[in-house]
């Protein structure tokens, strides 16, 4: 049995012009001078009140930050639906999520930066949520690239590390599974570049969806 699990944004869902338009609203109204759309890329994955932070050049979460995340998930509903931004699926992943989940011999769940809300809202906006069987978001462990969230739900399906594969864009996905001491396959249609998920520990790094299945195959 392996169990196989996913990132969300960047890796399921394409969310970046989502994600930078509800940043850019919450920088501005914190009278702070608005990020470029490649600054918010390079921090998607991580746990919001570290991924602000780091974007406004702090190297902690202060007092501030976690303001900035709390208004930021305020705004998030109403920015959502006035933008015409959403989190489209990436072409060819709902096959391949359907093929796995048709193997009896692979289990599989979502490791993500999002909160349990904004996963399982996704998750339920594109018919996915009976596909996976086990999830740690935001809510429940330390940010991305701690272990926590691949170790709990190893944990929870009684599956070892060395049997997990953990799929993401990036570096903190890598360097995530690196560190739990599962295997990292990184792919090439997120948010980072294939050489940073290269230097980050990614045993592979794929350039389409079905490349996933020959690869877990």
């Amino acid at each position: 049995m392996k169990l196989v699990l996913l990132d969300c944004d960047g890796t399921l869902v394409d969310s970046a012009g989502l994600i930078h338009e509800v940043m850019r609203h919450t920088f501005i109204g914190f009278g702070k001078q608005e990020p470029a759309l490649e600054t918010t890329k390079s921090i998607i994955g991580l746990t919001l009140d570290i991924a602000i932070a780091r974007m406004d050049g702090k190297p902690h979460a202060d007092d501030e930050a976690v303001s900035m995340a709390a208004h930021y998930k305020t705004i998030f509903a109403d920015v959502r639906r006035d933008s015409g931004f959403g989190e489209t699926m990436f072409d060819g992943i709902r096959e391949v999520l359907d093929a796995l989940i048709a193997r009896e011999d692979i289990w599989l769940g979502a490791v993500t930066g999002k909160s349990r809300r904004g996963l399982e809202t996704i998750l339920e906006g594109h018919g996915l949520k009976p596909h996976f069987l086990f999830c740690r978001t935001a809510d429940d462990c330390p940010s991305k690239p701690h272990p926590a969230m691949v170790t709990e739900c190893c944990d929870e399906a009684g599956i070892a590390p060395r049997e997990t594969i953990v799929i993401g864009d990036a570096i903190y996905d890598m360097q995530m599974a690196k560190a739990a001491g599962a295997t990292a396959i990184g792919v090439a249609w997120g948010y980072a570049k294939a050489d940073d998920l290269w230097k980050a520990g990614a045993d592979a790094v794929v350039e389409r969806p079905a490349d996933l299945l020959a690869y877990i195959h």
